[in-house]
């Protein structure tokens, strides 16, 4: 949806019509047919971003078991965001930042997008639990809530600083925490020793 990339790269407020119009190619009688009033185009973006987020992180934590697993998560997360060169962020953070205090619907939709994208971590975490991985005092909606607002908070410091790394940091804090309730430890790397 051309609405949604230019919000993405615009912010939904700088965003017009008539831009809308010209990189869709629609007249602007088709456009006002479908979307009467900026609002309804508004909702029908953060809808369409919902979706396409919680698919993309249904692929990626739909059979999270692993410590292992939480790493390729974040891995995937991060080249994602290097790759447009951290340039804009989580597209469900944005939109919470610019219309949750302004837009009840959308606030709406945004949280229990938020809520759902919480509770597939959730659910991988306790997958985790109950097949012996983490310890059985692991709470799995309180690591689940930690691993989304280090993961939001790395975007929006990857957002600023342009570059990938503050993101990959807080992950691995996040990623780090957990690890902390597993009950599978690495085995030390042997020392090398010099051979004569």
């Amino acid at each position: 949806m051309t609405a949604n990339q230019l919000m993405l790269r615009q912010g939904v407020a700088s965003t017009t019509y008539e831009e809308i119009k010209v990189a869709s190619g629609v007249s602007k009688s088709q456009l006002y047919f479908h979307f009467p009033d900026k609002d309804l185009l508004v909702e029908a973006v953060v809808r369409a971003r919902a979706a396409l987020v919680i698919a993309r992180e249904e692929r990626q934590l739909g059979r999270l078991n692993s410590i292992r697993g939480l790493e390729r998560w974040r891995d995937a997360l991060v080249q994602t965001n290097a790759a447009d060169n951290s340039t804009f962020g989580c597209g469900i953070g944005a939109l919470a930042s610019e219309l949750a205090d302004r837009d009840d619907e959308a606030r709406e939709v945004l949280q229990e997008t938020f809520v759902r994208w919480q509770g597939l971590i959730e659910t991988g975490l306790e997958r985790m639990r109950e097949a012996g991985r983490l310890r059985k005092e692991a709470d799995p909606r309180k690591l689940s809530v930690g691993l989304l607002a280090a993961l939001q908070g790395g975007y929006l410091l990857a957002q600023a600083a342009r570059d990938s790394e503050p993101m990959k940091v807080a992950l691995d804090m996040a990623i780090d925490h957990v690890r902390g309730f597993a009950t599978e430890r690495p085995a030390p790397a042997k020392k090398r020793t010099k051979s004569g």
